[in-house]
């Protein structure tokens, strides 16, 4: 059950990407909501049309799964990076190898190249439980 003084995480899923482990990420006491991005079933992501996103202005953190080849993909990274308060984490499970490839663009954020698991998605909250702190 989420702990109504916990910020929420965003998952963030786009496609046809199965979502992060939801029980885990609330087993931390976060409330978690989902979005799956822009896709032919979903319509078009109001942060790639330039518009503000009630999901990501409530977010305290945000978890991806991406496939960086994609260019969407890479337009989304970097328009959640572009609106995201500093200091908010950011975590991002990608292919093997993409963090080499688009290194730059990983800047600052927390990278899995592999399907997180249950100490990585607590190590997450655990981030974003800290940014809550040190935020003004």
């Amino acid at each position: 059950m989420a702990d109504e003084h916990m910020g929420m995480i965003l998952d963030v899923t786009p496609g046809d990407y199965e979502g992060f482990e939801r029980h885990l990420l609330e087993g931390t006491g976060h409330r978690v909501e989902s979005c799956h991005g822009p896709d032919a079933r979903h319509g078009k992501c109001p942060m790639l049309e330039g518009e503000t996103c009630t999901l990501i202005d409530n977010a305290h953190g945000v978890v991806f799964k991406l496939d960086l080849e994609r260019d969407t993909h890479r337009r989304i990274l970097e328009a959640y990076k572009s609106v995201l308060p500093d200091g908010a984490p950011i975590g991002v499970a990608l292919q093997p190898g993409q963090e080499e490839t688009y290194a730059e663009l990983l800047s600052g954020i927390h990278v899995w190249n592999h399907q997180p698991t249950s100490s990585d998605l607590d190590g997450f909250a655990a981030l974003v439980e800290a940014a809550d702190y040190t935020r003004p």
